[in-house]
């Protein structure tokens, strides 16, 4: 199942540590990545976050053990 942000916003911060450029997500903790160039790290990171979604996702399915679970949306365009 491919992981959307219908409106995610977050944060990269990146640094040059000698020929790679390191990044994190400011909000998500324990997304990092590396890269050559700052697009690659980009890339890098949407992935690896996309990735952790997805891991969470499943995670949560199995833990919740066949009970009846209502899904809302969360919008975080006021914060």
């Amino acid at each position: 199942m491919a992981t959307t942000f219908p409106i995610a916003n977050l944060t990269a911060a990146c640094f040059k540590d000698g020929n790679l450029w390191v990044g994190f997500v400011e909000e998500i903790g324990g997304i990092n990545s590396q890269g050559h160039t700052l697009a690659e790290l980009k890339k890098n990171l949407v992935e690896a976050t996309k990735l952790v979604v997805e891991t969470n996702r499943e995670i949560s399915r199995k833990n919740i053990g066949g009970r009846k679970i209502i899904k809302k949306s969360l919008s975080f365009a006021s914060l």
